[in-house]
């Protein structure tokens, strides 16, 4: 039998990674719609030529790969931009997904993606879970995680889908702002109750 698709998202500094490698340890397939963003700009493919076509040699670092924090500046900026970038790189980051996904042994198999909402992805889960976190836990998570500022990271916030919106979306909500013990219990108990499901669905 095919395993579902859990889809698992939440906001910047929410903990999305620790709750994913904490499925995986259960020996759950867990796919990162993140890094599959990362494999399709590697040197090599044709996305990268697209990017340094439209943005110039600039966007590249003197190891030839993208400056993914430079570009991500430069399209935060220009909406129109960000809307040309989406428009290439979501097609083939779905295509690298399900490749991944296809691969999948356990009873179900977890996608990772910040955008699961505003990109549309939660349309091809049989589930979505988010974590969710207060606002200003995630804020001083992200500031200590990636050395950024705090109007950097309240940015970021703004440009994702609204918590509200996040939460509309959800099958089940894991609210991170606990220790790692805790959020270990919290995602074997879910874990547990994933296995009894067929499709993702009770």
């Amino acid at each position: 039998m095919k395993p579902w698709i859990l889809g698992l998202t939440g906001g910047i500094g929410s903990g999305k990674t620790a709750v994913a490698d904490q499925f995986a340890s259960l020996g759950v397939h867990v796919v990162d719609a993140d890094q599959a963003a990362r494999w399709v700009v590697e040197p090599g493919r044709p996305a990268l030529k697209q990017i340094v076509a439209r943005f110039g040699e600039g966007v590249l670092l003197q190891s030839g790969e993208l400056d993914r924090a430079g570009l991500r500046q430069r399209v935060f900026a220009d909406p129109a931009e960000r809307r040309w970038l989406e428009g290439l790189l979501h097609p083939l980051i779905r295509a690298e997904v399900a490749r991944h996904l296809a691969l999948a042994e356990s009873p179900y198999a977890i996608m990772v993606s910040p955008l699961l909402i505003e990109s549309g992805q939660y349309r091809q889960v049989g589930r979505v879970l988010v974590v969710d976190v207060p606002e200003l836990l995630q804020v001083a998570r992200t500031t200590a995680r990636d050395q950024a500022s705090e109007e950097q990271v309240r940015a970021i916030i703004e440009a994702q889908v609204r918590r509200e919106e996040r939460l509309k979306h959800a099958d089940d909500v894991l609210v991170n702002d606990r220790d790692r013990a805790w959020l270990g219990s919290e995602v074997e108990r879910l874990h547990r109750f994933y296995l009894t499901l067929r499709g993702g669905q009770e």
